[in-house]
C-alpha cells in the first residue's frame, strides 16, 4: 500500500545511530510528537551511549520532553521486545551497516539518512546548541516528509 508521497505505508519505525545518544533518542520524540497515535516508534544504537543533555535542551525548546529516555542497544531491544519492525532509518554510516546485516534475516526495510553528529562540533555553549537545533530541524522536515499524508 502507498501513502500520497510515493511511500510504502509503515506501522512501525525504528531509527539507529551510532550510540542512541543523540540522533535516534532525538528523531524518536519527534517522530512520537507528529505521528503518536498513527505510529509505533523506538530508536536503538549500534553501540551503548547516554542521552545527550543537549539533546535534552534542543527538545525541551519545541515542547517535546524525553526527560527520562534510558538509550539501548539494538541487541537490547531485540532482547526486550522483540524486532518487529516494517521500516529501519539509519542515522549513521556504522548503523546503515548494521541494519543493512540485518536484513539478512528479516524482512525489513532501510533507509539511510546520513545526520550530522552535532556533539562534534567545537565552540561555545550557544554555538554547540545551534548544531543540534540544525539536527532538530533537519529530522523534523525529514520525519513529515516521510510520514506526513
Amino acid at each position: 500500500m502507498l501513502r500520497q508521497n510515493g511511500h510504502k505505508k509503515v506501522s512501525a519505525v525504528l531509527f539507529l545511530c551510532a550510540m542512541n545518544a543523540i540522533r535516534s533518542p532525538m528523531a524518536e520524540a519527534l517522530t512520537r510528537h507528529y505521528f503518536e497515535k498513527s505510529l509505533y516508534v523506538k530508536s536503538a544504537g549500534v553501540r551503548k551511549g547516554y542521552l545527550d543533555p543537549f539533546t535534552v535542551t534542543v527538545l525541551d525548546e519545541v515542547s517535546i520532553s524525553i526527560a527520562g529516555y534510558q538509550s539501548q542497544t539494538i541487541e537490547e531491544l531485540a532482547d526486550w521486545e522483540g524486532f518487529n519492525f516494517d521500516l529501519i532509518i539509519t542515522l549513521s554510516p556504522e548503523a546503515h551497516h548494521q541494519a543493512l546485516e540485518l536484513t539478512r534475516t528479516l524482512a525489513v526495510d532501510v533507509e539511510y539518512w546520513p545526520t550530522l553528529d552535532p556533539s562534534e562540533n567545537q565552540g561555545s555553549r550557544e554555538q554547540k546548541l545551534a548544531a543540534y537545533r540544525e539536527v532538530r530541524e533537519y529530522l523534523g522536515e525529514r520525519i513529515l516528509a516521510r510520514f506526513g499524508e
